[in-house]
């Protein structure tokens, strides 16, 4: 599996930074971004996609809005290196596979690219009436379903069946109006009457309603006449979504193979495997991290990305009680550090840099290689804690991100399932300056390849106006604001973001810090002293959790002082 470098990792939506990717490669290419950052993890709207700002792949050709190749081939001039999405467990519903579906049905050979429901679920359950099997209890007892009811999209297939496919993710269906017209020529009634029951039936299927779902009130003797129509009509219905893939078959691991050598050829070093932990399934298993069919696909997929020399970043959100975190490690895998986030708030709020400590010993011990981070394009995890740092610490941290203005989403409104909270780190650290800076410190000290999130580097505030704009399902907008090149200029010149920009090109240029180096730990009271050696160069941070001060110093091999900042 290819080797990663150890230096600063930008990460932002090509559209984050000035509107499209080559907006960001002419900020970088500043002179104060000069050697600041060796990769760059451009989030996947760089591709075809369509919903979930870009988890949601049509295909892997680059986006003609957001991006060109050239602008690519600039940041590998600059010396930059990327690190890529790849969205292992499902595709759009707009892919050329299932809209072949759509078009041909059985006849399509995509047919089994999908995960067919009915099946799946063969022999495990009873048929319904809605044509779709209710999979017995005892089979689906470890399944935890991402969104009320059974993961299914019913497609109409060509001669007019509705199959269930799997759909783990998000869906939507869009169903053709029904016309005042059309109700008259079907039921003889005077356009009035005829216009009110359109409107109902319009009505009621954008509630999600189906037609023979609807109550159809004075109307009723009209009802099968109706929804003959509706019928009729809904072969030109419209679906989004992201639909499961069926890694049993032979044609999706091409399409496996065929995209990471499109990645690779992008510039990719770093794959980043979305959603891989919901790939395989069987019937009476976990749908997410089942053993050991997770790791037979992980290993199946690194045989391919062995090939295009790529290194495999699997990501997985569970609690530190759950160890996936070293079973991934021990694998021979990055991981994610989702620990890091939580624990760095906590240490500075608490003024305590004990568990801080103990985990980069953790990391060093163990010879676990992460990449780490302070706030991401999802949110702030926390649950992940658990087993790290007491409950009801994280509770704490929980009510204070919250109290500062951020958003914690639960899911299925169960308190327990929510793993996040929504803010950008600023925020969540009071919009204060020092703790910002300290923030940043202690990420650059601590273990691990450091990822930026382009707001944290701006400083950014919660964006209050952007989730009320997004609606519904909208608090990861948060921290999602788009910056144009204007403002981008304008917050270059704040001593918050000059100092950060500071100290990641001293953690990209020195030599003691890599995967191979050495770190020592200490804790003294509220005092923080972390030490990197390597080869005979020396760095030191010195942190102060209570008063938010720090010093970072360094020396060459000749053990001459090099870089001193007090902050």
């Amino acid at each position: 599996m290819g080797k990663a470098n150890n230096g600063p990792m930008l990460n932002a939506y090509p559209d984050s930074m000035g509107g499209n990717l080559g907006e960001i490669v002419k900020f970088l290419e500043k002179p104060e971004l000069k050697d600041v950052f060796s990769s760059f993890y451009i989030l996947p709207s760089v591709f075809n996609t369509d919903l979930d700002r870009g988890f949601s792949v049509i295909d892997y050709s680059l986006s003609d809005k957001l991006a060109k190749r050239e602008d690519i081939e600039t940041l590998q001039g600059l010396g930059i290196d990327l690190k890529l999405d790849f969205i292992l467990n499902h595709a759009s519903v707009l892919s050329k596979q299932f809209q072949d579906i759509i078009e041909k049905g059985d006849d399509s050979q995509y047919r089994d690219f999908f995960i067919d429901w009915n099946k799946f679920w063969d022999g495990c359950g009873e048929m319904t009436e809605a044509g779709y099997i209710q999979p017995d209890e005892k089979y689906i007892k470890d399944m935890f379903f991402r969104k009320p009811g059974l993961p299914i999209l019913m497609v109409r297939f060509p001669d007019g069946r509705n199959v269930p496919y799997w759909n783990t993710f998000y869906q939507e269906v869009k169903y053709p109006k029904l016309d005042a017209q059309d109700v008259m020529k079907a039921t003889g009634l005077q356009y009035c009457q005829a216009v009110d029951l359109a409107e109902l039936a319009n009505r009621e299927i954008e509630e999600g309603k189906t037609p023979q779902d609807i109550n159809w009130g004075e109307y009723s003797s009209f009802s099968d006449a109706v929804v003959a129509v509706v019928e009729m009509l809904e072969k030109n219905r419209k679906y989004l979504g992201q639909m499961d893939l069926n890694i049993k078959s032979p044609m999706v691991w091409e399409f496996y193979d065929d995209t990471l050598k499109t990645l690779a050829d992008y510039g990719a070093k770093i794959v980043r495997l979305d959603a891989f932990a919901y790939a395989p399934k069987e019937p009476g298993e976990k749908n997410f991290l089942n053993e050991p069919g997770t790791w037979d696909v992980l290993q199946r997929v690194r045989e391919l990305a062995d090939k295009y020399n790529l290194m495999l970043l699997p990501e997985i959100h569970a609690s530190y009680g759950e160890k996936n975190y070293e079973a991934i490690a021990e694998k021979g895998y990055m991981t994610y550090d989702f620990f890091l986030p939580g624990l760095i708030i906590d240490a500075i709020e608490g003024a305590d840099g004990k568990v801080l400590k103990r985990w980069a010993d953790e990391l060093m011990e163990k010879k676990i290689k992460v990449v780490n981070m302070l706030g991401c394009h999802d949110g702030i995890p926390l649950l992940d804690l658990k087993g790290l740092i007491p409950e009801e610490r994280i509770q704490t941290l929980i009510d204070t991100i919250v109290e500062r203005g951020g958003f914690v989403k639960n899911l299925h409104g169960q308190k327990n399932m929510y793993y996040q909270v929504n803010a950008t780190y600023y925020s969540a650290l009071g919009e204060d300056d020092k703790k910002m800076l300290l923030a940043r410190a202690l990420q650059l000290f601590m273990p691990g390849k450091p990822q930026v999130w382009y707001l944290d580097l701006f400083a950014g505030k919660n964006d209050h106006e952007a989730v009320k704009r997004a609606g519904a399902g909208g608090h990861k907008e948060i921290n999602r604001t788009n910056l144009t090149t204007d403002q981008m200029e304008e917050l270059l010149t704040r001593d918050v973001v000059k100092k950060q920009l500071e100290m990641l090109k001293f953690r990209s240029e020195f030599a003691a810090f890599d995967f191979d180096a050495e770190l020592e730990v200490k804790v003294d009271g509220s005092k923080m002293s972390y030490i990197w050696t390597k080869d005979g160069y020396k760095a030191q941070l010195e942190a102060y959790l209570e008063t938010c001060d720090f010093e970072i110093f360094a020396w060459n091999e000749n053990g001459e002082s090099v870089y001193q900042m007090i902050c």
